[in-house]
């Protein structure tokens, strides 16, 4: 999607959008994090999109005490549920699938950006890579990549997976399709859901079009099957 369309969705849909029930008070940024590609570039057609939300009791295990992840894990900035680990341009060309990454940045990201970001992706060093490995590859504006962002995202409902959590024979289907359910026009077959090795629910990603409507995962996106076993760490 070019950028000037990408600001107009960016511009237009805020009034439709609702904010996520957490508690977040953002500190203070005063620079913004080096990151340094870890792969080559590839500016290719981008023809869809992914969400991904971190469930963030399970990423946070462990890493309470961990400096990197003060913000995030600490509890002394708000708890979170799902925070958005990224969006990511997507491109389906000839049968191959792939994705765009690492393009030339055209304007630089800035502590007031990340700042204004942070309770939807809860670390600066998060921020800087997303903007610099995928944001460049959508839009010429930092502001703009994290706009949609956070539009999209804060369109979403969660369901209560507390509640679910304690359910018996949880399944990765379970868990998808409740999303799907509290989410009315996204159909389960739009949510990739990602098991970590030992079966705890880690992320879930949900697949947009071109034009940033729900649309199928492929089956790299898609993740677990609905049969898969799977449970949820509550961060207690």
């Amino acid at each position: 999607m070019k950028t000037r369309s990408l600001a107009l969705f960016a511009l237009l849909l805020p009034s439709i959008a609702s904010a996520q029930a957490y508690q977040c008070r953002a500190p203070q940024i005063r620079n913004v994090p080096t990151i340094n590609a870890d792969g080559p570039v590839r500016d290719v057609p981008i023809t869809g999109y992914t969400l991904a939300l971190s469930w963030s009791p399970e990423f946070c295990k462990g890493r309470e005490g961990q400096r990197s992840h003060r913000i995030q894990c600490s509890g002394d900035h708000g708890r979170f549920a799902f925070v958005v680990h990224g969006l990511w341009p997507h491109s389906q060309t000839g049968g191959r699938s792939t994705w765009p990454q690492w393009c030339r940045a055209r304007e630089k990201l800035t502590p007031a950006v990340i700042r204004r970001n942070l309770c939807t992706l809860p670390s600066a060093r998060l921020i800087a890579r997303q903007w610099a490995k995928h944001g460049t590859c959508m839009t010429r504006r930092p502001d703009t990549y994290f706009a949609v962002t956070r539009i999209l995202w804060e369109a979403l409902r969660v369901p209560e997976y507390d509640r679910i959590s304690r359910e018996d024979d949880l399944t990765a289907g379970r868990i998808r399709q409740a999303f799907a359910d509290a989410n009315p026009g996204l159909a389960p077959s739009a949510v990739g859901v990602k098991l970590n090795e030992r079966g705890w629910l880690q992320e879930l990603r949900i697949c947009y079009s071109q034009r940033f409507r729900p649309t199928r995962c492929n089956a790299a996106r898609y993740g677990a099957r609905d049969e898969a076993r799977a449970k949820i760490w509550r961060g207690m």
